[in-house]
């Protein structure tokens, strides 16, 4: 299990196409608030035809964000730029220039036993050549995934890629649009996604493969107006948590509140992380009551969820039980 609060902080990961221009005002007045990630996508939003002109559109925003940043205290999300291939890693850090320092990495599409071993080469060479630690998120989410006849081998050699370069994966993402693409789903604002029971379970192996070794996040949500959008993702996000994602894509800046609250810690539950965490190792037993004396804590049992709890506490804040 990851033990470092940076893997549990990307959190609401907002998705924007990189040719956005209005983007550099929204982060420069703070329009999003100061508990989110951000996602400049140079894939699937925008046009084959246009990615050299959004490339150019991105180097600039991000320029003028960090021009800013030198003049005045702003919140500066954790940006990440969605690749259409590898060669884009190197030439986006080098027309960056200065502004570079503002990329917290790079998000893989579709990745798979085909582009894996080219994606993960060119980020060991970029972090070679760069003293800032340049992350990747690899999303799972291409077509080979759901036969089940394959499935497992390919998530286990997968992981077994990206176990060679563990520091440098800041999170697994999973694609759920895309996987519901594959079988023509689309959910209602009243249904989740952990409903659908072929999604739900690729999303499960997905969790059973990565998730003692990396933190994985949840799929997105495509709702944020009308009837049902918020208490449809509200109830998609206790499933998520207790599926064991932490944080979300969201597409809609009506969805970052929505997702931060959702993996806020109850007080209960941090007194008792904490309190397993400074167990008396001379102590006879390791069980013991709760701080409300409603439930069992077991050191060597709940000692990872504990981490874990104190983690998204520091991250997301508290609430009231």
């Amino acid at each position: 299990m990851k033990n470092s609060i940076r893997y549990y902080s990307v959190g609401a990961l907002l998705y924007c196409p990189a040719n956005n221009e209005s983007i550099v005002q929204s982060i420069v007045t703070g329009r999003f608030g100061n508990l989110f990630s951000l996602a400049l996508c140079l894939e699937d939003t925008i046009r084959d035809d246009r990615v050299k002109e959004a490339e150019t559109i991105l180097i600039s925003s991000l320029k003028k964000i960090y021009e800013q940043h030198l003049r005045e205290a702003l919140y500066l999300p954790k940006i990440f730029v969605r690749i259409r291939c590898p060669e884009q890693i190197p030439s986006l850090l080098h027309r960056l220039e200065d502004a570079r320092e503002l990329l917290w990495g790079f998000i893989i599409p579709k990745f798979s036993l085909e582009n894996a071993d080219e994606y993960l080469y060119t980020m060991e060479k970029a972090n070679q050549s760069t003293t800032q630690r340049i992350y990747m998120m690899p999303i799972f989410e291409n077509p080979s995934i759901i036969n089940l006849q394959n499935r497992y081998s390919i998530l286990y050699t997968l992981k077994e890629k990206l176990d060679d370069v563990e520091e440098l994966v800041l999170n697994i993402r999973v694609g759920g649009n895309d996987l519901c693409h594959m079988f023509g789903f689309r959910r209602r604002s009243t249904e989740s996604i952990h409903a659908l029971r072929p999604i739900a379970n690729i999303l499960s192996d997905i969790m059973t493969v990565f998730g003692m070794d990396y933190v994985v996040s949840g799929p997105v949500w495509e709702y944020y107006n009308g009837p049902n959008w918020k208490s449809g993702l509200e109830a998609e996000l206790i499933q998520d948590r207790l599926c064991g994602f932490v944080g979300k894509t969201v597409i809609h800046p009506n969805q970052i509140s929505v997702v931060n609250r959702a993996y806020q810690v109850s007080e209960h539950d941090l007194l008792d992380a904490k309190a397993i965490l400074n167990w008396d190792s001379g102590h006879n037993s390791l069980v013991s009551g709760s701080i409300q004396k409603e439930r069992m804590n077991e050191y060597k049992t709940h000692y990872n969820w504990a981490q874990k709890t104190v983690m998204l506490a520091e991250v997301f804040g508290t609430k009231e039980s």
